[in-house]
């Protein structure tokens, strides 16, 4: 049961200032009184003295009026303060009864019938069978063993189902005060190039820290030999640049780190917590097989956990090879991550997992601990597809006596066949994509937004704008559906917000690598990119489509869509696309408002609609049947340019 109670730390304090206040206000109140009470009693007494023929001296009655302020000031604060001190007693009161009846309808209770390790969000519940331990939020000492671990998660590298409760928190719940320094990392590995999986989660933690004014670190993790490729971390760390994503501090590398992590599996062995594992591959397979068998869980059997010293001894002395597991005790782990809410795992399904191999090498979860403990890191938000490895480093965590993190799983991107975007599947990186013509602003934002969200309906924002809304609790808890479309409708409206001359600035060398012209041409011709930046803009969904758009700007193939050709290009339009020509050629001051003025004026002359004259010119000077606007174009190319191409076009139709 929960008992409620309201203290009001300064309800008598308040009385005590309240009594000097009242009694000074009763004095004076007292002497403002003075001269009426003179007047009253000197009716009054005049009054007895006739009625009842009494004699009041004069001399009480001044006496009487001498005191009268201090009579005032007496009664005044008696009563006054008497009220406050009721109406505080009732407000105390009042707050206790309604306290009480929220808490009991929220369904608040205190457990006490199990014995709890608590670390502010993390905590593990042993049960009354498993032997008593001590708070682990405890100083670290040098000269005391660290306490027992609390369960883990196993790991492995195939995927099993896992039996975990998940309480979601409520959707209005309010936002925890964060009280220490935010230190968040990302640890890509290079075992291929960043995905946008991995960029995602760097977003992530990149707006957490910048939100508040915290640290985000970057950490390689490089220790697995036969998967990394250390060519591949300039790529990564390349693409979080284009992303504008650094590291405060200096970044770390694994591999620079392992007698670290042998010192660590060296302390937990020495500690009781583990244990050395002398069976071979064959053997953990032919376990295995016996327990699929016998449909029992596939969990190691402990078949090394009960050697005696002897038996350990012998073996070393054998030379024999061995690792180190994490020995898992009995009971229950819980942990409140920042996105699911509390999480729980039955410890009996935990195998005693591997944190050392046969070499000697740190195993991930080992590292990641080491690491996370040693950068100081406060919160580690990743995918929850590493729920698994909470539950497990929890543990280690426990065993080496290191506080633990604030944890938050954010949910998975998917491809829209619903398997997780993944390299090994193939799925395009960060830099393909900015190959391709994403804008980092847009991959940012559009990134951002999956599987969170800041709670209203507006979707685009810009890196300053999303550092401020940033919100670790918005993340949601269903997967994500990466969609490339999407993405385009998120970059083109990013397109839109950049200036003309920003983006003539990004697509010049882009026009000069497709080979359409010069560094020098548009170097003196700045004024003719920015008019055709402004022309193909509201049509570009990426920046390589101002490449392929503005193809006809710079060069001419004389090559005619097909359909457009059977439907445009007719007899009688090679004779209008001349005398259009002709009147294009006589122009003396080329504008664009001229050049529709001539167009309009012949079809008004023909007596025949404009479109008539605008769809075979428009394929005569660009070659497509769509486009900028008709008159945009024709001013761009230019009028020798323009002509020429009619003439050629007419030339066309007349040899078809």
């Amino acid at each position: 049961m929960v008992k409620y109670e309201l203290k009001s730390k300064s309800a008598w304090s308040f009385l005590k200032v309240a009594f000097i206040i009242n009694l000074i206000t009763g004095f004076l109140l007292g002497l403002f009184l003075t001269p009426f009470l003179s007047f009253f009693l000197m009716f009054f007494s005049s009054v007895i003295e006739m009625q009842f023929q009494i004699d009041i001296s004069s001399s009480s009655i001044e006496s009487f009026l001498v005191i009268s302020p201090l009579l005032t000031a007496f009664f005044f604060t008696f009563f006054v303060t008497f009220f406050e001190w009721i109406a505080i007693l009732l407000y105390n009161l009042f707050a206790n009864l309604l306290g009480g009846i929220i808490l009991s309808l929220a369904g608040e209770e205190i457990k006490s019938d199990n014995i709890v390790r608590e670390s502010s969000h993390v905590k593990t519940v042993i049960s009354p069978a498993a032997p008593a331990v001590k708070a682990r939020d405890v100083e670290q000492q040098s000269d005391a063993p660290p306490p027992p671990p609390p369960p883990v998660f196993e790991k492995s590298d195939a995927v099993h189902e896992i039996d975990v409760e998940i309480v979601e928190k409520p959707k209005d719940e309010k936002r925890e005060m964060i009280t220490e320094p935010v230190r968040v990392r990302l640890a890509p590995s290079p075992s291929g190039y960043l995905h946008v999986g991995t960029a995602r989660m760097a977003i992530a933690n990149y707006l957490f820290a910048r939100h508040t004014k915290g640290q985000f670190l970057i950490r390689i993790e490089n220790t697995d030999v036969a998967r990394s490729d250390n060519s591949l971390i300039e790529p990564i760390l390349s693409a979080l640049d284009w992303l504008g994503i650094q590291s405060d501090e200096e970044i770390v590398y694994q591999s620079d780190r392992l007698d670290l992590y042998k010192t660590a599996a060296q302390k937990i062995l020495e500690s009781g917590h583990g244990y050395r594992c002398f069976c071979t591959q064959e053997q953990l397979a032919a376990d295995r097989e016996e327990a699929q068998a016998n449909k029992g869980p596939l969990q190691y059997n402990r078949r090394c956990l009960n050697l005696s010293k002897e038996e350990v001894d012998q073996k070393l002395r054998a030379g024999i090879p061995y690792t180190i597991r994490l020995k898992i005790p009995d009971g229950q782990t819980t942990f409140t991550d920042l996105v699911s809410g509390d999480l729980k795992r039955d410890n009996k399904e935990i195998e005693d997992f591997i944190i050392a191999r046969s070499d000697s090498s740190a195993t991930y979860n080992l590292a990641v601990v080491v690491d996370d403990n040693d950068m100081r890191i406060s919160h580690v938000l990743r995918g929850n597809d590493h729920i698994t490895n909470t539950f497990k480093q929890i543990h280690i965590y426990h065993a080496l006596g290191f506080k633990l993190p604030v944890f938050g799983h954010v949910p998975l991107i998917l491809r829209p066949d619903k398997k997780k975007v993944s390299k090994r599947l193939g799925d395009k990186d960060v830099a393909q994509y900015r190959k391709e013509g994403i804008l980092p602003e847009a991959m940012f934002n559009f990134l951002c937004m999956l599987g969170w969200s800041p709670k209203n309906d507006r979707e685009i924002y810009n890196r300053d704008e999303l550092i401020d809304i940033f919100n670790e609790h918005n993340f949601n808890s269903s997967n994500a559906i990466f969609d490339e479309q999407k993405l385009e409708a998120f970059n083109m409206e990013h397109i839109q917000l950049k200036s003309d001359h920003d983006i003539a600035m990004q697509v010049a060398p882009m026009l000069v690598d497709a080979g359409y012209t010069t560094k020098y041409w548009l170097e003196t011709r700045w004024e003719f990119l920015r008019d055709l930046v402004a022309i193909l803009k509201p049509r570009c969904r990426r920046m390589s489509d101002f490449v392929e758009q503005s193809a006809y700007f710079f060069q001419f193939d004389y090559k005619y869509d097909e359909k457009a050709d059977a439907k445009n290009f007719t007899p009688e339009a090679a004779e209008i696309l001349l005398q259009l020509a002709d009147r294009f050629d006589n122009i003396a001051d080329y504008k664009k408002e001229s050049i529709e003025s001539a167009l309009s004026e012949l079809a008004k002359e023909k007596e025949i609609k404009k479109g008539v004259l605008i769809h075979p010119t428009r394929l005569a000077v660009s070659g497509v049947p769509h486009g900028p606007g008709l008159y945009d174009i024709l001013y761009l190319v230019g009028q020798k340019e323009v002509v020429q191409r009619m003439h050629k076009a007419v030339d066309y139709i007349k040899q078809k």
